[in-house]
């Protein structure tokens, strides 16, 4: 692709974003506005800023390389997120989450941890934890758009992260949660847009399904028929791992959980709940193209760079431009919306709640505007050089909020019968025995999130059995 056309159609998405944060910007009056757009988003915005968010890109550029390394066995992983990732999400905590964080007056995961369990010490740690394992979120996200830039527009690396992230701190710090919230849906309409393009000119390319499985049976792997069988290369511990720390992972996630917090009528999650799900359908795609480009690039030098090589080799000009618009669309959606809950987190539970420190809304909102640049550059220094494999960052950060948020929040909406050190064990066993088990290197191939979730849950349990302080219910 030019990088003519390719800047174009880049510097005019980027205009667009920025012109719907100055938008925004004017409908920012307090804190409720800025962390959560006042609770009066609607259906179809707070559906496809879900998938928007859901599905960066962490899961077109990870996804596909993962498709790429593994083969076709992959695609049950997409098919975990659009079952249990969004479809019993949305069913299991929508309502819940809406109907409770209101009663609560609770703008944030964390905060709704503080208020539910009168735990100060719970949202404290909440906090801790999101802010922290949150920035390697986003540096997972970083190097998505970095290697866009470098595969598809023969551009720096250094120069994707450098462009995408600026042009996301400008937008958030001044609109707020609304930015985040209406650029995220038009960058859902873009992204599903071009992966249907996308898979189309993939699979006439390799020659249709068949003859892309015949294909990748007849290549050489570790098992017979490695690369389309499943677990095929992979294995039952990995493949199942990532299954559920990208599916049930992400209930815990509070970037996607606060689409929840926003929506205007609890009786819209109902409609919201069969859009999020048909839009989340297109996640199969990035495996698919994945496990295909093996066929059609041959080996390569990093499996991340699978999708961006593929799309120059099987896309006409306009489809590349339209492509890396698409992708750049899914990494940003979910690297502003994390800016938010950071430094939300930050300022209101860490500062406000935690510190006990009084703040004006005016003041509250700008603090949380000076966080949210102050960790998106860290976000940005640090993803100049990060590690490799997106999703393998993506799983490991995940899976360690996952560790300590899930249970506290299952627990938190549906039983009243849970004690407050019961829920802050959980989540300090939740996270340590994860991170422990990574420490490990992830003894029997199996992720840490799957441990880490047992020991919370089991925490969550005797605790509530053995300690003898009162039940943390507040009305």
């Amino acid at each position: 692709m030019s990088i003519t056309l390719g800047a174009i159609v880049i510097g005019v998405y980027l205009a667009i974003l920025i012109g719907i944060g100055i938008w925004t910007k004017s409908k920012v009056k307090g804190t409720a506005d800025f962390n959560i757009g006042g609770r009066q988003v609607g259906l179809w915005v707070t559906a496809l800023s879900f998938v928007a968010a859901y599905f960066s890109s962490v899961l077109i550029v990870g996804g596909g390389a993962y498709g790429y390394k593994f083969g076709l066995g992959t695609i049950w992983i997409a098919a975990a997120n659009v079952l249990f990732g969004t479809a019993l999400c949305w069913i299991v905590l929508g309502k819940r989450i809406r109907t409770e964080t209101e009663k609560h007056g609770a703008e944030t995961l964390s905060e709704f941890f503080t208020k539910r369990y009168s735990s100060p010490e719970s949202g404290i740690y909440s906090a801790i934890i999101i802010s922290f394992f949150l920035i390697i979120y986003n540096v997972a996200v970083l190097k998505g758009l970095g290697n866009l830039f470098e595969g598809i527009m023969d551009m720096p690396y250094a120069w994707g992260v450098l462009i995408s992230g600026a042009v996301i701190l400008i937008y958030v710090s001044i609109g707020g949660y609304l930015a985040v919230v209406w650029t995220s849906f038009v960058q859902a309409c873009v992204m599903i847009t071009a992966l249907i393009i996308f898979a189309f000119f993939t699979i006439t390319q390799v020659g249709g399904l068949t003859t892309l499985v015949d294909k990748l049976a007849a290549l050489p792997s570790k098992i017979p028929n490695g690369f389309v069988e499943t677990p095929g290369e992979w294995g039952w511990a990995g493949l199942i791992s990532f299954a559920l720390i990208t599916s049930f992972g992400v209930w815990a996630m509070p970037q996607l959980t606060i689409r929840f917090y926003s929506i205007k009528n609890e009786k819209l999650l109902r409609v919201g709940a069969v859009v999020a799900t048909i839009a989340t359908v297109t996640a199969v795609i990035p495996y698919l193209c994945g496990a295909a480009s093996r066929i059609i690039l041959g080996e390569i030098e990093s499996p991340d760079l699978a999708i961006p090589l593929l799309s120059k080799a099987v896309l006409p000009e306009w489809g590349v431009a339209l492509f890396a618009a698409g992708v750049f669309a899914a990494g940003m959606s979910t690297f502003a919306g994390i800016l938010i809950v950071i430094s939300s987190a930050i300022v209101r539970d860490i500062y406000k709640f935690g510190m006990k420190k009084e703040l004006k809304q005016k003041r509250e909102v700008a603090l949380t505007r000076f966080f949210s640049i102050i960790v998106g550059a860290v976000s940005i220094v640090v993803a100049l050089k990060p590690p490799a494999l997106v999703l393998a960052i993506f799983a490991f950060a995940s899976g360690i909020i996952a560790c300590t948020n899930f249970w506290p929040l299952v627990f938190g909406l549906y039983s009243k019968k849970v004690k407050r050190y019961a829920a802050f064990a959980s989540m300090v066993a939740g996270s340590t025995v994860a991170l422990a088990w990574y420490l490990a290197k992830r003894p029997f191939g199996i992720h840490e999130y799957l441990i880490g979730t047992l020991a919370g849950l089991l925490v969550m349990i005797i605790g509530n059995i053995l300690l003898r302080e009162k039940t943390a219910v507040k009305a």
